[in-house]
């Protein structure tokens, strides 16, 4: 179930933002059912026992998601956002940029393809990948 401050999110966007937002968070909680789900840092994330693994936000030109994890899917469709962690974006302006089909993929790789990103302040900044 989306969280009210989630939909409350959502409905703040502009139109075309706002088209793209409902979509991604209708996608990413059908097939997160167990994840928490909050406005953590200023956008929509969701959680798996605590470690965040998806999560989106409005930028000047549309709307990043963003897979914490994501560079390990090993997938054409995500971007590198970090050299030092394991995050990847993609990035949507209109709702008809998102390819379903690879939102789908990324997002069963997401239960999987995990780093440890709940207690990367108790390692010192070191990532570890969880285990499935």
């Amino acid at each position: 179930m989306i969280a009210k401050e989630i939909t409350a999110y959502n409905n703040a966007q502009a139109a075309a933002n706002k088209a793209i937002c409902r979509a991604l968070a209708t996608e990413i909680d059908a097939a997160l059912p167990k994840a928490e789900n909050k406005v953590w840092h200023g956008g929509p994330v969701w959680f798996l026992d605590g470690n965040p693994i998806v999560g989106f936000w409005v930028r000047k030109h549309g709307v990043q998601l963003m897979f914490w994890s994501g560079q390990s899917f090993d997938e054409p469709g995500l971007a590198s956002n970090s050299e030092k962690f394991k995050s990847a974006v993609a990035r949507y302006e209109s709702k008809d940029d998102i390819n379903l089909k690879d939102l789908k993929r990324w997002l069963r790789k997401s239960k999987t393809i995990q780093w440890d990103y709940k207690n990367i302040v108790k390692r010192k900044g070191k990532l570890l990948r969880l285990k499935p």
